[in-house]
């Protein structure tokens, strides 16, 4: 069976963004409780393993200096710092008390993840906390303060490592792009909401890389109310054959689950049954894998689809209706979507040849 990790801390949720924003603590709590009430880490396969800071050292290997000790200063209140010249302000990214704890526990998290996976431990870890894909190497972005996902990247780069990167939450992978836009030690693979109908107005089929990294950035941008079958379609189609090709020594996956059909920022429309067969996919091409959480902002989705997630990596199958546990404190109900997502016939053709569009473009230009 694969050995399985799941990365985890209590501060993952002690401090937030805020009681209005979307990016509520509360949905990596409930994700915790969700797979705590299946005792999924009961499992022989499976492991529990504490999350942890991530260094100064650790943070430079893809933010600045300046940037790690402005968010720091931030943090802990500094009146002194001009937030503006780094992302911050009201609305996305307010700055909150305990900030550079939190956030730097969230990298350091995915950093554990990464050493966990390339020691050979276990066969791949989950970082719910993870994902934060918009951060720059000086500015916050999107909800994102400390890009975590380059930042491990990074260190798989620095021990010679070939990474291919997928990223299926419904906003572009824009700060991960332009990590590693001219390199080929690192693919990166974005499937997405348009940029034209998205923030964060990127991730088009045209921004190939440059440099030795072209043809090493690869986005597949999708219309408005994608559902499953065109979706894994889609990533069947471009994702499968490219991961043969490039052949990587370990895949870093970021698993938003804002690609739901309720999911009140964005416009596709996966089910349960279509994010599985997602994850499954990834879990059959992986040889190691690192798994990063990310967006998802419908409170009762995101850690039903979480807890799928890691019942894949996991190779465990949980029983459908919600333990009682998890159901007194927080909501009853399936864990899977009972009913697929609806769309009149004519709806679903326009969708349908607007992603079959994206996808011959695609084989096209990278010959698949």
């Amino acid at each position: 069976m694969r050995k399985a990790a799941f990365v985890h801390s209590p501060g993952y949720w002690q401090a937030g963004h805020g009681p209005n924003h979307p990016m509520k603590p509360e949905r990596l709590q409930r994700t915790y409780a969700l797979l705590s009430a299946y005792d999924a880490f009961a499992a022989e396969n499976s492991r529990l393993v504490p999350a942890r800071m991530a260094t100064e050292e650790e943070l430079g290997l893809f933010h600045t200096r300046e940037y790690v000790d402005a968010v720091r200063r931030l943090s802990a209140g500094d009146a002194r710092v001009p937030a503006w010249r780094y992302g911050f302000g009201a609305g996305d990214n307010p700055v909150f008390p305990g900030m550079y704890e939190t956030e730097g526990l969230k990298t350091g998290g995915s950093l554990v993840a990464a050493e966990l996976v390339v020691s050979g431990q276990v066969d791949v870890a989950f970082n719910y906390a993870g994902g934060m894909h918009h951060a720059g190497p000086a500015r916050a972005s999107g909800f994102c303060v400390f890009n975590d996902p380059a930042v491990v990247i990074s260190w798989l780069a620095q021990r010679g490592l070939r990474v291919v990167y997928i990223d299926i939450d419904a906003h572009h992978g824009d700060g991960v792009q332009d990590a590693f836009y001219d390199s080929d030690q690192v693919m990166t693979i974005s499937l997405h909401e348009s940029g034209r109908y998205l923030f964060p107005g990127s991730g088009f089929v045209r921004e190939r890389g440059e440099g030795k990294g072209e043809g090493f950035c690869v986005n597949v941008p999708l219309p408005p109310y994608t559902f499953d079958e065109p979706y894994v379609w889609a990533f069947r189609e471009v994702v499968v054959p490219l991961m043969r090709r490039f052949a990587p020594d370990v895949v870093v996956s970021q698993l938003g689950a804002d690609v739901h059909r309720s999911d009140p920022l964005t416009h596709l429309m996966l089910s349960s049954a279509g994010y599985v067969a997602v994850v499954e996919m990834i879990a059959a091409l992986a040889p190691r894998w690192i798994a990063l959480g990310g967006g998802g902002y419908a409170i009762a989705a995101v850690p039903r689809l979480w807890t799928l997630a890691y019942g894949v990596m996991s190779e465990q199958v949980f029983p459908d209706e919600l333990p009682a546990a998890y159901a007194a404190t927080y909501e009853s109900g399936t864990l899977r979507d009972q009913i697929p997502p609806s769309l009149d016939e004519q709806e679903e053709r326009v969708v349908r040849r607007q992603v079959e569009s994206v996808v011959l473009e695609l084989k096209e230009i990278f010959q698949l």
